[in-house]
């Protein structure tokens, strides 16, 4: 077997965890090449998202020292779907199959064996699943559950602790990139293309070394760009809560129009205080929900790129 793998890792300020995961990650691919696995033309490409710390420099030192490696370096921080789709879109020319991973080593590298075995068997899309949510807060729990019900609920494909660890072959690869939008939500962009998958599970451990860079922030960025670039359900409920409020009011419009007919007690006031704050709250919602929508409009018209690649370590 001589198909060529290359693993895509997106890097932003890693220059603690680095050198392990390289040499992890280098230990992986040269024990795959000596096995017959894949090709020895096989790379591990690392992706500078516009560190500030020596993150490039050690991948420099890293394509000096070892053919396997290769760098990619943005011209700025562009975010982490964005530099991993420039690995991505980098290597679908040379590569027969693609891996993607973080930096942390939180991924179990060993699962990528069997990822190649079932791209052997024929599947385009390997997803790399976590067994289980164990070793996660309470908190980090059970909102990561909701948010796959929810991205569910409003008819999103996802699968279920699923983050960005898996495999595409080449093909799979031509057809991601044919999907043009600049709000990238690779979680969900990839059950779109049909092709047949696979699912490879392992249990994730902590980070080696240094801090997350996905702070709360971000998290919640990734959810909302997730949520409102699958699916137009959301501006859909506004339409529907709007309704349920207007016929809720209309009832209680009756039902204040028989007690004052019967001599029935109505605090007219109270009524009036709930329902403005219900109005205007639902209101500021219904505005939020729908300029996330316009401003999603606004970025895709641009047409902007979604990065641009400042430096290229590449061994032919």
């Amino acid at each position: 077997m001589d198909d060529v793998l290359y693993i895509v890792i997106p890097c932003y300020n890693e220059q603690e965890v680095l050198p392990e995961t390289a040499r992890r990650i280098g230990e992986k691919i040269g024990g795959l090449i000596e096995d017959g696995k894949i090709s020895d033309r096989s790379r591990v490409v690392f992706v500078d998202d516009g560190s500030r710390d020596n993150t490039w420099n050690q991948i420099a030192a890293l394509h000096e020292k070892d053919r396997h490696f290769s760098g990619i370096k943005l011209s700025r921080n562009r975010g982490h779907q964005n530099a991993l789709m420039a690995g991505l879109l980098s290597s679908v020319d040379s590569a027969d199959m693609v891996i993607s991973m973080d930096a942390d080593l939180q991924d179990d590298i060993n699962a990528i064996d069997e990822m190649v075995e079932k791209y052997y068997e024929g599947c385009d899309v390997v997803y790399g699943v976590r067994k289980s949510r164990e070793k996660d807060s309470f908190f980090k729990r059970f909102t990561a559950e909701g948010y796959y019900k929810l991205i569910t609920a409003i008819g999103g494909e996802i699968v279920y602790n699923h983050a960005d660890y898996r495999l595409l072959s080449k093909r799979a690869l031509k057809a991601l990139a044919q999907f043009g939008e600049t709000n990238l939500f690779l979680r969900g962009l990839v059950p779109m293309l049909g092709f047949k998958s696979a699912v490879v599970t392992y249990d994730r451990s902590e980070r080696f070394a240094g801090q997350s860079k996905y702070s709360v922030k971000k998290m919640l960025g990734l959810a909302v760009d997730g949520i409102t670039s699958l699916s137009a359900k959301p501006i859909r409920m506004v339409l529907s809560i709007g309704a349920i409020i207007f016929i809720l009011g209309l009832i209680a419009l009756i039902y204040a129009l028989i007690l004052s007919i019967t001599g029935g007690f109505f605090p007219g006031w109270a009524v009036t205080t709930v329902s403005v704050w219900a109005c205007a709250g639902l209101i500021m919602i219904s505005i939020g929900i729908v300029g996330e929508y316009v401003g999603k409009i606004y970025l895709e018209t641009k047409r902007r790129p979604r990065y641009i690649i400042d430096a290229v370590l590449h061994h032919d």
